[in-house]
């Protein structure tokens, strides 16, 4: 039965649940529909930061006359978020159509809807005259559905614990997985980190003769209504956002121009102009100068968005959150208990949330709410002069933005 709307295949895709993963099953199609991704394109992992590193990319290199596509995730309202190029969603016509094509196949090897999502990104940008594809992993990286190709530069943004029922139980085996996406003789780029992490990629890299980079130090910082911060050879780069996480993203995108400058070549100004458009949602956005939207969704997301309200606000601190079961609520609610003046707990509709039973061992400690709105609401009306920090999960974040969107505030 072929899909007809971008609802059905929304609809699809939530029945299609992630409880183990291998990759044999994406294996096996991929061999029997002959099908391979030749386009050169960078891949990025990481903990945090892979889709703010991405963004700053594309935007370089669009500023730079290249026609660039990316794949990234997750999606907040319609799966064609997910496939772009030069910022524009692939349309329901096309996703449909290339979705079609191969539902019997989907079927035949119990795909799941990540591998699908994939699938369709990477058959898109194939049939495209595209001169850079941006490839943001969606889980790990060895195992990932989107680790099916030889890339021109892989990049690893950050390392620290999450989805240990996949990845691994320490840092090392997380970075271990990470590096999966290093390949044989091509260059590897990776942030700062510890030393746990950087010994496992040095060893991924060592064995595939690939040569690794670590981001440079950025310096002379100064906070205005934005961020300026200098990275070698340049000066005065601009950030549109007090974001200070958004540094280390900038700083990895600008090595990433340096790497590989012999085959894409850009300008100082196609850097400085892609530096400073517009971010991503859900990423240290403001609201009505008082709220403050932010997908963090583990504890090193939440350390360092705690650090930039704290750089930035001298105003009591009240969060609305929620998150998922399978996220480290505890170490978050840590974090954030220290430096604000108040938590409320609640959930969204999704089935990975979080419910009031879920919490039930912090509902003495702070409020909770079953309807985001309301807290929303209830918190904006009590403390009128106070900040509002709406986080936990990028999904919760993306519903909580559109409600305050809709109510104009």
């Amino acid at each position: 039965m072929s899909m007809n709307t971008i609802s059905e295949l929304h609809a699809f895709f939530r029945e299609r649940d992630l409880s183990s993963y291998d990759r044999q099953n994406f294996d096996r199609f991929l061999k029997a529909i002959h099908f391979s991704f030749i386009l050169p394109a960078i891949h990025v992992t990481g903990t945090n930061g892979k889709g703010s590193t991405v963004n700053y990319l594309m935007n370089i290199y669009r500023h730079a006359g290249y026609r660039v596509g990316v794949f990234s995730s997750p999606f907040f309202e319609i799966v064609n978020e997910m496939i772009t190029i030069d910022g524009q969603a692939i349309s329901d016509s096309d996703i449909l159509r290339l979705f079609n094509v191969q539902e019997e196949n989907f079927h035949k090897y119990a795909l799941t809807s990540f591998e699908i999502q994939t699938y369709l990104a990477f058959s898109y940008f194939s049939e495209q005259r595209l001169d850079l594809a941006i490839i943001e992993v969606g889980m790990g990286g060895y195992l990932d559905a989107t680790n099916i190709f030889v890339n021109i530069l892989a990049i690893i943004t950050s390392v620290s614990l999450e989805h240990t029922q996949y990845l691994g139980k320490s840092i090392s085996e997380i970075a271990k997985s990470k590096s999966g996406i290093i390949k044989e003789e091509r260059p590897v780029l990776v942030g700062k980190l510890d030393e746990s992490a950087m010994f496992a990629i040095r060893e991924t890299a060592k064995r595939n003769h690939a040569p690794l980079f670590v981001v440079e130090d950025y310096n002379d910082v100064r906070d205005g209504d934005g961020l300026v911060f200098d990275y070698r050879p340049y000066h005065d780069l601009k950030l549109n956002t007090i974001a200070r996480y958004q540094l280390k993203n900038a700083a990895l995108a600008v090595e990433a121009t340096k790497i590989l400058s012999a085959r894409f070549s850009i300008s100082e100004e196609d850097v400085r102009a892609g530096l400073s458009a517009a971010g991503l949602a859900n990423r240290f956005e403001r609201f009505a100068d008082r709220i403050v939207v932010d997908g963090a969704h583990n504890p090193e997301a939440m350390e360092n968005l705690i650090e930039t309200l704290n750089a930035s606000e001298k105003r009591p601190i009240h969060v609305v959150f929620a998150a998922f079961r399978d996220k480290n609520y505890t170490q978050m609610l840590s974090i954030l208990n220290r430096d604000t003046a108040s938590i409320t707990l609640t959930t969204f509709a999704h089935k990975r949330a979080r419910n009031k039973d879920d919490y039930f061992l912090y509902l003495s400690d702070y409020d909770y709410r079953d309807d985001y709105r309301e807290a929303i609401d209830s918190l904006l009306a009590r403390y009128p002069l106070d900040v509002l920090l709406i986080t936990g999960s990028l999904a919760f974040a993306s519903l909580a933005r559109k409600y305050i969107v809709g109510k104009k505030i």
